[in-house]
């Protein structure tokens, strides 16, 4: 099928960023906004919804204030080719992952809705645009989103239909490895160097941590742990013990990693401020 071209001016083909957030511009309020950089000046978008063809999922790392942030880009072909970017650990990001997870046939139009929460929170809700049926799932505590954003991933990749009004993408799917995304996670959480990640990862003749064993990765995140916690304790066993004991213990027993992580970190915090 040959797609017709439209003549004339038109704005260059760029995506359009949409980035999720709760605000208000000029007594404007809005869930998601356009940014426009030469002004450096929030655009807010009034409508709520986006409906088109879920292209690709990505995971961009992004530098703010010196801290290095890892970006879900949600890319919607439609009129024009859209990218919602918002963080991967945000309401909306998990909320939309936890639908899209579900759907089977990406080759199928999807409606995309932003919703506001309470205390500056957005969170997603995703519709079948032809059915308008809401698509959910219950969520979980244990729900392992680095395999969640792998597997929609690969049914992107292996999505070739499209429809006669929308030209088919040539997009180069970006598959995450899960322990690739782990190590970032953790990371981004303990605010842990990434010098120092890539410096390890020489050290182990590697670029990316999916090339190396299980247990050397169990070992980076326990170095990266112990680092963030040598001013937490006064003696280095203390946090290595507590560590066993609320992460290391709690993962092999089902939980989720991240969270277990975050109990440590706040016991540390909070056993060190009752100390002062």
């Amino acid at each position: 099928m040959v797609t017709e071209i439209k003549l004339g001016l038109y704005n260059p083909p760029e995506p359009i960023y949409l980035y999720v957030n709760q605000g208000e511009v000029d007594g404007e309020s809005f869930v998601w906004y356009k940014f426009n950089i030469s002004q450096e000046k929030k655009i807010p978008v009034t409508q709520r919804a986006l409906t088109g063809y879920l292209s690709e999922l990505r995971l961009t790392t992004k530098e703010f204030k010196g801290k290095d942030n890892l970006k879900l880009d949600i890319v919607v072909s439609a009129d024009e080719l859209y990218v919602i970017r918002t963080g991967i650990e945000t309401n909306f990001a998990k909320s939309f992952l936890l639908a899209a997870s579900l759907v089977q046939d990406f080759s199928k139009p999807l409606i995309i809705v932003a919703n506001a929460g309470d205390e500056n929170t957005v969170f997603c809700n995703l519709y079948d645009a032809a059915t308008k049926t809401k698509i959910y799932r219950e969520w979980s505590r244990d729900l392992d989103w680095a395999t969640i954003i792998h597997n929609i991933q690969i049914l992107l990749a292996g999505n070739s239909s499209t429809t006669p009004s929308t030209p088919k993408l040539s997009v180069v799917p970006q598959p995450v490895h899960p322990q690739d995304l782990r190590i970032k996670n953790i990371r981004t959480l303990l605010d842990y160097p990434l010098d120092l990640v890539r410096e390890w990862l020489q050290f182990q003749n590697a670029s990316n941590p999916s090339q190396l064993d299980i247990s050397k990765i169990d070992s980076l995140v326990k170095t990266m742990c112990l680092a963030w916690a040598s001013d937490k304790c006064e003696y280095p066993k203390d946090a290595e013990s507590s560590y066993q004991n609320i992460v290391v213990d709690a993962v092999a027993s089902g939980a989720d990693e991240l969270t277990a992580i975050r109990a440590w970190m706040q016991q540390l915090q909070t056993a060190k401020a009752g100390a002062v």
